[in-house]
């Protein structure tokens, strides 16, 4: 019932706003032009978009705040630091609600130094605040309901305009209000309200927040946590997933890496088409003060055949002719893979995933063949032959 006078308050008010005739409903639709019509206003890849707002969800310790400050970096810069690409003269406010100033300089200096971004491609472009410095609340819970603090909208209407920001990111949502995350009526109005702000100030507003435990399952945006209102007002939703230890076995990392390396998936784009994984890592860079700093930038999956041409399959069928050596992985010293791998100075254990892969994708180009012979109990067991020879 709270929730109910809540609103009912809230729709007199905007009857009230819109009272005059001009914006009398409904409106009549107008035919135009498709030639005419103008195209959606893109601001980072197709994830920020003016007047819409965007959420990004994550694990803790992952990087998302590192990968928020490098993204701010490349828009205000105007290059495409991790291969995402940006419009031209953005300014960017990052409102970071958990950290101190000192730990944002570190983070962001040495964002710049690593990604090679000078002082002067920033210089006026990129503002910075912190939770700790001035709090950031823009809607509190009491008995009679949720409220927007319209004072604290105003703020932020004036500061974006006076500042020409184009983009805003605020990290960690859950700290820019005082409402239960897992109230559905609560974090709809407080979401909307934020849309409401980049609509009316023309900008771009990232929204980072924090997913539920999953227990080790990958997470989607779906597993934000609290209430789904958040995820249904944003227009572009993506999903940041440490990289699993089977993927770090799949990508050739070696244990003793302890490097933190994570995909960004966007499932949920209302605008654009669904995007594909991405790669990214973080990697600590020495600051002149002695401090050691993560920084985010981009990592690409290692390709089967990287650093390999057809030389290289023609040396590895010159050892494979005549020997008959089985197709099996668990044929020990006789599994073909011992072959690929002594030609390639690759270890057959450690490497032996990729080598797999290899072995499966010269079958299917006919490089190599699947052939029989008679195994210790006189059964026949399949091998691996030479088929289509390779040309240097």
């Amino acid at each position: 019932m709270r929730d109910f006078i809540v609103m009912g308050a809230q729709l007199e008010q905007h009857r009230a706003e819109h009272a005059n005739g001009a914006d009398r409903l409904p409106t009549p639709f107008i035919w135009q032009d498709p030639n005419t019509l103008p195209r959606r206003p893109w601001v980072y890849g197709r994830h920020l978009l003016r007047k819409q707002v965007a959420v990004t969800v994550a694990p803790g310790g992952v990087g998302k705040s590192s990968l928020t400050i490098v993204e701010g970096l490349a828009m205000v810069s105007e290059r495409e630091l991790l291969g995402e690409w940006t419009a031209k003269g953005l300014n960017v406010w990052l409102y970071n609600l958990e950290d101190p100033r000192d730990e944002m300089n570190l983070r962001i200096t040495a964002a710049m130094q690593h990604h090679d971004v000078q002082p002067g491609e920033i210089e006026g472009r990129l503002f910075v605040d912190t939770g700790r410095e001035r709090e950031l609340c823009t809607a509190v819970q009491s008995r009679e309901g949720v409220v927007i603090v319209k004072p604290e909208i105003e703020e932020l209407a004036r500061e974006i305009g006076e500042r020409k920001i184009d983009v805003m990111v605020v990290d960690p949502f859950v700290s820019s209000h005082q409402a239960g995350e897992n109230d559905n009526v609560a974090i709809d109005l407080i979401a909307k309200e934020w849309a409401r702000l980049a609509d009316r100030c023309n900008c771009a507003i990232e929204l980072v927040h924090h997913t539920r435990k999953t227990n080790g399952i990958e997470a989607t945006t779906e597993d934000s946590r609290g209430g789904s209102a958040l995820l249904a007002a944003a227009r572009s939703g993506r999903v940041i997933n440490r990289m699993t230890p089977d993927e770090r076995e799949q990508a050739g990392i070696l244990p003793d890496d302890l490097t933190t390396y994570f995909t960004v998936t966007r499932d949920k784009a209302n605008l654009a088409p669904i995007g594909k994984r991405t790669w990214r890592r973080m990697v600590s860079v020495e600051l002149a003060n002695g401090e050691s700093v993560g920084v985010a930038e981009v990592w690409e999956w290692p390709d089967t055949f990287d650093g390999f041409d057809s030389k290289d399959l023609l040396s590895v069928q010159n050892a494979i002719e005549g020997k008959h050596p089985r197709f099996s992985d668990q044929a020990g010293q006789d599994w073909a893979g011992f072959i690929v791998a002594d030609v390639l100075g690759l270890d057959a254990e450690k490497d032996k995933r990729r080598i797999k892969k290899m072995i499966a994708a010269w079958l299917q180009s006919g490089a190599l063949v699947k052939g029989t012979k008679l195994g210790p109990i006189r059964k026949p067991v399949p091998t691996i032959e030479v088929g289509e020879w390779a040309t240097e």
